[in-house]
């Protein structure tokens, strides 16, 4: 595939975001035994995915990974998590989406998480757009951009080429 001149992100590069992503989760959590890598369907959990299989080779830290289940046009609806609250009751959490746009996602699926006591609770995006209408951050991020309202970013993570661009 050819590399597009709106390309923010190559494979090579993604593979390295989700590198460096997953041992800052690591530094971040270096005392757990396990954490919940909680991804957003449907990008945000591939990125997950991802992420854990990173993390399993570079930690003794065991992921459990978790899909997030949440109404884009409706975040008010009830949000679905692959596992129970039980298995993440007093856990490290890490909350994944692929891309941080108005942070309304974000906030609602962190506002389901806070529902139970957690030891620990992150977040992490490929990319983070700073257009953020709620006060989330992104903690681990894999690069921020300044774009125009109107632009859209697409993140590709399906197959074995993986891509970031500007629409």
């Amino acid at each position: 595939m050819s590399i597009k001149t709106n390309t923010i992100l190559t494979n090579e590069e993604i593979i390295h975001k989700i590198r460096r992503i997953a041992y800052q989760i690591y530094e971040s959590n270096v005392n757990e035994e396990k954490v919940i890598l909680a991804g957003i369907d449907s990008n945000g959990y591939i990125l997950a995915k991802k992420l854990k299989t990173v993390l399993s080779k570079i930690s003794t830290i065991k992921p459990v990974l978790c899909k997030v289940t949440i109404d884009k046009k409706n975040p008010l609806n009830k949000i679905k998590t692959s596992i129970s609250a039980e298995e993440y009751t007093n856990k490290s959490v890490v909350l994944i989406d692929d891309v941080l746009n108005s942070g309304t996602t974000l906030v609602y699926g962190v506002k389901h998480f806070l529902d139970v006591p957690l030891k620990q609770f992150k977040t992490a995006v490929l990319v983070n757009r700073n257009h953020k209408k709620y006060p989330v951050k992104a903690d681990f991020k894999g690069i921020s951009l300044s774009t125009s309202l109107h632009e859209h970013v697409d993140v590709i993570l399906e197959g074995d080429n993986f891509e970031a661009f500007l629409n």
